[in-house]
């Protein structure tokens, strides 16, 4: 498995080191985004089990996570038991080879371990500590277990998604860790940035779950604050947006039309065979389409389900109104547009090909890396020990015999 180059002066993070501490989603997808764009990223795992991600959901022969190849590949793996004195003094020594730590425990886990940021405020002021966790690290909530399922519901996320009445639906990933890794690879450009101006220093990237999935609320809180109005869920449309929906056709396949602009409705409609409502002018607003939601909801639920999925976007496509199939990752995997932009990309594993999805978004001059994928557990320990602690082959074997790593 290929493993170099840990260094590509081509790529904007080339030469920045990253020290991983955490584990599953959150802290890691952050990496993930840091490692592709050529950052030095090193993980911390326990010895014997690794990232519990590594036997999450679907493995391949030797037992390992699909999902573990993607999330974790440009990484370098090295294992140290924190649950040890002298391996908390070897993370404080790579912290202070580090220009970067990303950690996603609990509040005061860290701590705990003397290896919060209070630690090196004054040993290391150029360190970026970034702290991703359910709630944050104060308020009366950040003692809580923050995993995204919960903190999603708390955020809002939740009411707002399904149908009037019903059970709240989530959707099938773990979106809120996302949009936490996301903010959190965000706030540590910023602080990169941040720490190149003259006098500039490291500092704390705070980064909650919540407060992410709260980012993404749009207008709810606005309108709350300034109507009084509390967003309730509306099943596949939009509230106040018309229309906007999911229609299902001939051949059992669901379509999404979007045809809320003013112009595109009226080229919407005479598409469908409605001529009399693109004229209307009751409907000539979006204001007036709200107030007619069901009528024009069921003139085009009428339309698709006589025609295959195939045909109808042929349809609107040729009247330039935006409307998309309903993709399986099955549809996506052999669908055009995914193919022509590069967002399947194929590493390797064990001599054979594996597609991931292409990190994002793209530069015009400078190409997110994929040079290898997850790495086995500790594949990189004693590289890593080398040459950032200048440990060499005696001491490393020392501490493998105290089992520290």
């Amino acid at each position: 498995m290929k493993t170099e180059p840990a260094y590509d002066p081509k790529l904007p993070l080339a030469g920045i080191r990253v020290l991983e501490m955490g584990q599953l989603i959150a802290g890691p997808f952050a990496g993930q985004i840091l490692a592709a764009y050529g950052a030095e990223v090193v993980k911390i795992e326990p010895p014997g089990r690794g990232d519990p991600l590594r036997t999450w959901r679907e493995l391949d022969d030797k037992g390992c996570s699909y999902w573990w190849r993607s999330i974790a590949r440009n990484k370098k793996s090295v294992t140290l038991d924190l649950a040890q004195e002298s391996g908390c003094d070897i993370a404080r020594q790579l912290l202070l080879k580090s220009d970067v730590l990303i950690e996603n425990f609990r509040p005061g886990r860290m701590e705990a371990w003397g290896l919060g940021p209070d630690a090196f405020s004054l040993t290391h002021p150029q360190l970026i500590y970034t702290r991703v966790s359910g709630y944050g690290q104060d308020g009366p909530y950040a003692v809580k277990p923050g995993f995204a399922s919960a903190c999603e519901a708390v955020a809002g996320l939740r009411y707002v998604n399904g149908h009037p009445g019903d059970k709240p639906v989530r959707l099938n990933l773990s979106l809120g860790d996302s949009l936490a890794g996301l903010h959190a690879a965000l706030g540590v450009l910023l602080a990169l940035i941040a720490r190149m101006r003259p006098g500039g220093v490291g500092q704390s990237v705070d980064v909650s779950i919540m407060e992410s999935v709260f980012n993404m609320m749009e207008g709810v809180l606005p309108e709350y604050a300034g109507a009084g109005v509390v967003r309730e869920p509306s099943g596949s449309t939009v509230t106040g947006i018309v229309p906007t929906n999911t229609y299902q056709c001939r051949d059992g396949r669901f379509i999404v039309i979007g045809g809320n602009g003013d112009s595109i409705f009226q080229r919407l409609m005479r598409a469908v065979g409605q001529p009399e409502l693109a004229s209307d002018e009751r409907l000539a607003s979006n204001q007036g389409r709200v107030a007619h939601e069901a009528l024009i909801d069921e003139a085009l639920a009428g339309w698709s389900i006589t025609l295959d999925s195939n045909v109808a976007l042929e349809i609107l496509d040729g009247a330039d109104v935006p409307a998309g199939p309903v993709n399986s990752i099955a549809d996506i995997a052999n669908d055009e547009q995914f193919k022509a932009r590069g967002v399947l990309e194929q590493i390797e594993v064990a001599g054979e090909p594996f597609t991931v999805p292409a990190m994002h978004p793209r530069l015009s001059s400078t190409v997110a890396r994929n040079d290898w994928a997850g790495p086995e557990l500790g594949q990189h320990t004693q590289e890593v020990l080398t040459n950032w602690l200048g440990a060499d082959s005696l001491q490393i074997e020392q501490w493998q015999k105290q089992k520290l790593v």
